[in-house]
């Protein structure tokens, strides 16, 4: 197939398989409902900059005298009315996992390996990781990312993806069961938690996609307990761990000095300087140092090169501070476990004398319906007496829904249950704005939060002066 549509084409993971696709000389037209939006203009001209070619999406992509098209490429997310699709009767539809698939068999047979990074958290920061700890050591890796890594953004790629002639390195999600596609010489399993579907059901998925890897895997304690039944003898398996004694590769000291957040690991008595504050981000190098190692590095050298990482944008980003001197940051968090570790990383950067002001925007009404419990519980958990969440409507970008539950309706259930839970319905952003602006004092620090509206980081910036 050398012509491909791909429908959505600004969300994250769909742009950076458009630009996979297009490295691979495949020509790609693409659409989305948001195309014209202020918050993707810069993504926008980077692809068009790459020869893809961008349309409105209603359906006139497929419109008399444009030029034909082998496939449409779309996501789970892409409902059946959609406008491309009722003009595109007759079209082969390609699911974005499938399409991902083959691209990669296709990189992969000339004998480059395929490292594929799974979890139900943290899978796109260890993703980045991976790939710069490679590029780090020489190796020219090629990665397509679900976040823009800040060490790949140039003038022609916006950092969800990373051309090159060495191993490729991709995220594989879970979320839609698509990971089940993919059959990696090595996988990466991070963790199991509370998002998409019961952790029973979970355990089940992650066993098959680890017993599909060719080579190798590596597990987090919790994962090969789950899993270690399930899955092939000769499989080459190095546990990363958050204490000693768990694993190949192990978290042996943690702590907080002077706002930056260090961490031992195995044996040796350094403490090493974190790219980023959180407990969770020792953990992500752990696991990215024991792949590195899986793949023959020598252990100082995997370690040394994994701490180089710079990040990914929306993972705990600064963003500047506001007129009084509060600390603004951004992140993608969108599941309770994450939610919980970013608060708990931004308790951290401010300690006892600030508060965490939490903004937190659901990414969808059906994922919101699903988590609303457990993330109630984690919030009784993790907030303190003088931090607050803002709760907002979820987005909502567009299609069939269900429109329930909203936000003030969770609000409700949640105090029912927890009366001194500091959550707080956001009734807007300019009110959440106004409050925050009036309020947050120079030892504070304002947490945005909440995945697949772009204009959320827009949002952040706005607060600061």
């Amino acid at each position: 197939m050398t012509h491909w549509h791909i429908v959505g084409i600004c969300g994250i993971g769909m742009s950076a398989l458009a630009q996979f696709a297009r490295a691979q000389g495949i020509e790609v037209s693409g659409s989305d409902r948001a195309l014209e939006n202020q918050e993707n203009s810069t993504l926008k001209a980077m692809l068009q900059a790459q020869n893809i070619a961008l349309y409105p999406q209603d359906g006139s992509r497929f419109a008399d005298g444009n030029p034909p098209v082998d496939a449409v490429v779309y996501s789970t997310a892409i409902e059946e009315s959609n406008p491309d699709f009722a003009c595109s009767r007759g079209v082969e539809r390609i699911h974005r996992a499938t399409a991902l698939k083959e691209l990669i068999l296709k990189r992969c047979s000339s004998g480059k390996v395929s490292i594929a990074v799974a979890g139900t958290c943290g899978k796109t920061s260890t993703t980045a990781i991976i790939a710069e700890a490679l590029a780090c050591a020489g190796a020219d890796p090629e990665c397509i990312n679900g976040g823009m890594i800040k060490a790949f953004r140039s003038e022609a790629f916006p950092g969800n993806y990373r051309p090159g002639n060495g191993a490729i390195v991709f995220e594989a999600d879970e979320s839609d069961k698509s990971l089940l596609e993919f059959h990696p010489d090595y996988a990466l399993v991070l963790n199991i938690g509370t998002d998409h579907y019961p952790k029973a059901e979970l355990a089940e998925m992650f066993a098959r996609f680890i017993d599909q890897s060719a080579r190798g895997a590596v597990l987090s304690p919790e994962v090969w307990d789950l899993v270690k039944d399930k899955v092939r003898n000769d499989l080459e398996i190095r546990i990363f761990a958050d204490k000693p004694g768990c694993g190949d590769i192990a978290l042996t000291g943690y702590k907080n000095a002077n706002g930056q957040s260090l961490a031992q690991f195995g044996s040796c008595g350094e403490f090493h300087a974190l790219p980023s504050p959180g407990k969770h981000t020792a953990l992500n190098i752990a696991a990215a140092a024991a792949l590195l190692e899986l793949m023959g590095y020598p252990a100082d050298e995997a370690l040394k090169n994994a701490l180089q990482s710079t990040g990914v944008a929306r993972r705990f980003d600064f963003k500047g501070r506001t007129a009084f001197g509060a600390a603004v940051y951004d992140d993608y968090a969108h599941n309770p476990e994450k939610v919980a570790t970013i608060i708990a990383a931004a308790q951290e950067t401010v300690g006892d004398a600030g508060r965490v002001l939490a903004f937190f925007q659901p990414h969808g009404y059906g994922p919101f319906g699903f988590m609303k419990d457990e993330l109630a519980k984690v919030l009784n958990k993790t907030l303190r007496q003088q931090d607050k969440l803002f709760l907002a409507e979820p987005f909502y970008a567009g299609g069939t829904s269900s429109f329930s539950p909203h936000a003030s309706d969770v609000v409700a259930q949640w105090k029912s249950f927890y009366p001194q839970l500091a959550v707080e319905l956001a009734e807007s952003r300019g009110e959440v704005k106004t409050k925050l602006l009036a309020t947050a004092a120079k030892d504070d620090l304002i947490l945005i939060m909440g995945a697949r509206d772009n204009s959320l980081s827009e949002f952040a910036a706005s607060l600061c002066s």
